[in-house]
């Protein structure tokens, strides 16, 4: 009898919890295709003529599919502005992140595993920099790239976005490398290798899932970044989110230019993460653990 009644209650527990798992499913994927909205009536609209999107909304495509058009991307590919733009901020956010990538993995080494005067407060230092707003430095940045030329270049867009990644990337770079086994370490060094070998050879290599999410981190903030761009690069020569701000015609949203401009803007850092969500994941993670 009792087993008869487990039987049920168990029987009734696994089908509960089915139904609360399948009821958790549709809420998630209810929940996603909300969250992809957005980005979904972005891509239609760049499909979208002015006219059709003055006469109605994007979702007018969902019973007259035929007023789609690639027209749109045709005249955002002749428009010397926006595809020199993108250039430009590939130019900017490429060098941005390996120069964080380099040095970040250099001093995470070297705080987590060289032993030197004031190294624990050097490193205190380096966290106490995360907290700094970048208006704060505007100012008196601008003052020093007037003085040494560097105002209105790319190069000093991409100094000051490597000055303001690194103490993210030392921090994150830090505490993983300081999980790395000193044993590891230790018997690397018995076999002859050098701190310059030991950290090409193996700890470069174990870092690997934290050094791919830094660099999606720094990549998607510089390549997403207009306020920087807006101060220090060259007006003439802007990322792309500054040249899309310039579209903006006086009485009205140049949609024709901004919709497909700012989709094939979002798609680039869309590829980076999906190309590396899994180290970004691990690394991330794993960062956080000390």
């Amino acid at each position: 009898m009792s087993t008869a009644h487990g039987s049920r209650t168990s029987s009734s527990g696994r089908l509960a919890a089915r139904a609360a798992g399948g009821a958790l499913r549709v809420f998630l994927v209810l929940a996603a295709l909300f969250w992809l909205l957005p980005t979904l009536g972005l891509l239609i609209s760049s499909f979208l003529s002015p006219t059709d999107l003055n006469d109605g909304g994007w979702w007018q495509v969902l019973s007259e599919p035929a007023r789609l058009t690639a027209s749109n991307y045709g005249r955002l590919l002749a428009n010397d502005t926006i595809t020199g733009s993108l250039l430009n901020t590939v130019a900017i956010a490429v060098p941005a992140t390996l120069l964080v990538l380099v040095l970040g993995s250099f001093a995470g080494y070297a705080f987590a595993w060289l032993e030197f005067p004031g190294r624990d407060w050097l490193f205190l230092l380096v966290v106490g920099l995360l907290v700094v707003p970048v208006q704060v430095a505007l100012i008196p940045v601008s003052e020093l790239f007037g003085t040494l030329g560097l105002f209105e270049t790319t190069a000093g867009v991409v100094l000051f976005h490597t000055a303001f990644g690194l103490p993210f990337a030392v921090f994150l770079l830090r505490n993983f490398f300081a999980e790395i086994p000193r044993e590891l370490l230790e018997a690397a060094r018995l076999d002859g290798a050098g701190e310059l070998r030991l950290f090409a050879r193996v700890v470069l290599p174990l870092g690997g899932p934290a050094i791919a999410s830094l660099g999606i981190f720094q990549f998607l903030w510089v390549w997403n970044d207009m306020l920087v761009a807006l101060v220090f690069a060259d007006s003439a020569h802007p990322p792309v989110t500054v040249a899309l701000q310039q579209q903006v015609r006086q009485f009205g949203n140049n949609i024709d230019v901004l919709a497909p401009g700012a989709f094939l803007s979002m798609v680039v850092p869309l590829v980076v993460f999906f190309a590396f969500q899994r180290q970004f994941v691990s690394g991330v993670m794993a960062g956080a653990v000390k």
